[in-house]
């Protein structure tokens, strides 16, 4: 086939919700010109990767494309779909586009990273363009739960994409600028071969709230609580820790921010002019000596990360050198995302057993970032697209995006993680399927899903360990064999030690096996493993993990 087409492949975002990234391709069959569209990140859980520090899409496609990857661009500066800019841009060489505030942030990671902030360009928004190869792509103001948020118009020889990004309709987001349809109708108006949509809050029936409607209630609590007041939110969104400030200060109250992501997101979002106003900060040493009834924390962690300033006042202690007590109220300004809940419950607890006043999952004090269903309608209607693919979402997400579409009488198509559509034809199709898995930062070396580090390292949670030590010199057994048991019960149904249970049948077995067992590491250490496994499971109902060690001294 030598007929050129338009490809869309989702390597992350589609089918769950989290480290995004969205190839876009023009050209004959494997020789298209390559864009991709957020490079972010996911994060891990002891259920499933434990130890892992955070969890990527398996970008190898374009690795072995490179050469054919014209360009990045970053749509808003959210860790899913900009976090793993600084780790796998090396793998990728190709110049990366962002507005001004997600800009920033992302040369900062590539600094951390050890790598030139010169590969990002700052571009302004439409009508400004940028032109990548066959492409050319804007950035489309729209608001989110982070400023400077954009969807992007990429013009292409097949025909228009509208690429959402994440979005709201808030006309009055209080950080950045506002939904405005006139806008967005202006940019797309004509042909929009494709709407690839935003489907978090598919399931939502009611049209989203703004921003603003917040800002009255916030007040009122914090100017009602009468000993310390602590908020959390995503340290990310702005405009919600800007809300939470000017409630402090209102109140009478100075504060004070903890915890290093909010204050970065401060820091840049005043060096790059998208605040200028933000209330006066304390540090916390100067918080230390001040009346509780008169200051206010803003902290990180309300997701209940272990490391985060929230979790961190939760175990009881100062956190430099400040301590919730009795009396103190706090608030999350903020919905506990799904999988976080055992994290989020367990500060919520901590927090209750202190006597601290604890306000969570409160309407009148979050909305969320994302459009729901009456709001996706609207962006159907708008810019009335041939076709609508979902994106960002699990996949009942994607599938009931689909439904919504298709009940207005629109085309729509679902494509996961790995499938490629050819959007060029007369109906949008899947036409190829390519391998995308995951990769994890393990301390500081990327690892593939495939490799086994996260599988063994969940079997020897589960199943525990045992290393079992022989000596043999000429063949034969020198000494008795010695066992370390971690993760196991100490003893066993026998009432003895387990390690001691396990050397005993180990020894037998050494004393009784033929010469050519004891001169087959292979085959000894096969059978040992036996041994091990059937005394275990008769002790204490396991089948551990076993390593054996087996030295030959020579005679």
């Amino acid at each position: 086939m030598s007929k050129e087409r338009l490809i869309y492949l989702p390597l992350g975002g589609a089918g769950e919700i989290g480290m995004n990234a969205y190839v876009y391709g023009w050209g004959k069959p494997g020789h298209e010109r390559l864009i991709l569209v957020d490079l972010g990140v996911t994060f891990p859980d002891m259920d499933t990767t434990p130890g892992v520090n955070l969890i990527m899409p398996d970008i190898s496609y374009l690795k072995e494309r490179a050469d054919r990857l014209e360009a990045i661009f970053i749509t808003h500066a959210h860790e899913d779909h900009v976090g793993a800019v600084g780790l796998l841009w090396p793998e990728l060489r190709a110049p990366v586009h962002a507005r001004a505030f997600t800009g920033h942030l992302a040369q900062l990671k590539l600094e951390e990273a050890g790598h030139s902030a010169d590969a990002v360009n700052i571009v302004g928004a439409w009508p400004e363009a940028v032109e990548a190869g066959p492409f050319r792509v804007s950035f489309l103001p729209i608001s989110h739960s982070i400023p400077e948020s954009a969807g992007l118009v990429i013009e292409t020889p097949a025909g228009r994409i509208v690429h959402t990004g994440d979005f709201k309709l808030d006309p009055k987001p209080g950080v950045g600028e506002g939904w405005d349809p006139a806008l967005w109708r202006k940019a797309t108006e004509g042909r929009v071969r494709a709407l690839v949509c935003d489907s978090t809050n598919v399931f939502s029936p009611h049209p989203g709230r703004s921003e603003a409607d917040l800002v009255e209630p916030i007040a009122k609590l914090v100017a009602e609580v009468p000993h310390m007041m602590v908020a959390t939110t995503f340290a990310s969104n702005v405009a919600r820790v800007k809300t939470l400030a000017e409630a402090g200060h209102a109140a009478g109250r100075e504060v004070c921010l903890l915890g290093r992501a909010m204050r970065r997101m401060i820091e840049a979002a005043i060096r790059t002019g998208v605040i200028a106003d933000f209330p006066r900060t304390i540090t916390p040493e100067d918080a230390r000596d001040l009346p509780r009834e008169r200051l206010m924390l803003i902290v990180t962690g309300s997701q209940g990360e272990r490391r985060a300033a929230s979790a961190q006042l939760a175990r009881g202690g100062p956190y430099l050198g400040l301590q919730m007590a009795e009396g103190d109220t706090f608030l999350f300004s903020s919905k506990t995302i799904p999988g976080n809940e055992r994290g989020v419950g367990r500060v919520h607890n901590a927090f209750s057993e202190m006597g601290v006043d604890v306000v969570a999952e409160d309407d009148r004090y979050h909305v969320s970032g994302h459009a729901n269903r009456p709001d996706l309608e609207t962006m159907h209607a708008l810019v009335d697209p041939e076709v609508v693919i979902p994106m960002h979402g699990e996949h009942r997400h994607l599938r009931e995006h689909v439904k919504l579409a298709e009940a207005n009488g629109r085309a729509a198509l679902l494509v996961v993680n790995g499938a490629m559509a050819d959007l060029s034809g007369a109906k949008a199709r899947i036409v190829e399927h390519v391998d995308a898995d995951r990769v994890y930062l393990d301390g500081n070396v990327l690892i593939g899903a495939l490799d086994g580090v996260v599988r063994d390292r969940i079997r020897l949670a589960l199943n525990g360990h045992v290393i079992v030590n022989v000596i043999l010199e000429d063949d034969e057994p020198l000494g008795e064999p010695w066992v370390e048991t971690f993760g196991l019960a100490e003893t066993g149904r026998s009432g003895a030690p387990l390690a001691e249970v396990l050397e005993a049948d180990l020894g037998q077995f050494l004393m009784r096996a033929e010469r050519k067992t004891l001169r087959n590491d292979d085959s000894l250490e096969k059978d040992l493993k036996r041994i091990v496994r059937k005394t275990a499971e008769n002790e204490i109902g396991h089948k551990p993990e076993i390593t054996i060690v087996v030295s030959r001294l020579e005679g």
